[in-house]
């Protein structure tokens, strides 16, 4: 029994970590370059309002919810210890946390947080927005690869299922 519930908490946590990696990589591949083709001023406000309107049920339950899967897993995979899908499900659900929740806290919220305390029109601005765009993507896409691996090792952890 507790082995089918690692089965579909993988595979659910499968699902997110795809989800996720699709969201992550939208932004480093074509909003953030959008942003940066338009007025500093424009592309600001946009990013100061994505970063308010991503606080939302549909988003927060999907990003954590996939991080609270992973944490049962780095607990569960004892339970398929003894074969490579258990230290796959380790590896996966600890790169989400690390790669994609860890890096989300330590990079993306703090340079978010300097974007929303800035004053679009100003001079100063536009030092912060150049930063911002070369920064937030590059972290963003690191957030895309992690939860990207992640996904790869849950399927092969489920289709290597003891």
């Amino acid at each position: 029994m507790i082995s089918q519930a690692i089965y579909v908490a993988a595979f659910v946590a499968a699902i997110g970590c795809g989800l996720v990696a699709g969201i992550f990589f939208a932004f480093s591949s074509f909003v953030m370059p959008a942003l940066g083709r338009i007025p500093q001023e424009q592309g600001i406000n946009a990013m100061q309002s994505i970063n308010i309107v991503v606080i939302n049920a549909s988003f927060l339950s999907l990003f954590v919810g996939t991080g609270v899967i992973c944490l049962a897993l780095v607990a569960g995979s004892y339970v398929w210890w003894e074969s490579l899908s258990g230290k796959l499900l380790l590896l996966a659900s600890l790169l989400y946390l690390v790669g994609c929740f860890g890096v989300t806290r330590a990079f993306n919220i703090p340079l978010n947080d300097a974007l929303a305390a800035a004053r679009p029109a100003t001079p100063e601005a536009a030092a912060l927005w150049a930063h911002y765009l070369d920064r937030w993507t590059m972290w963003n896409t690191v957030r895309t690869v992690a939860p990207t691996a992640s996904m790869v090792l849950f399927v092969a952890a489920l289709l290597l299922k003891p």
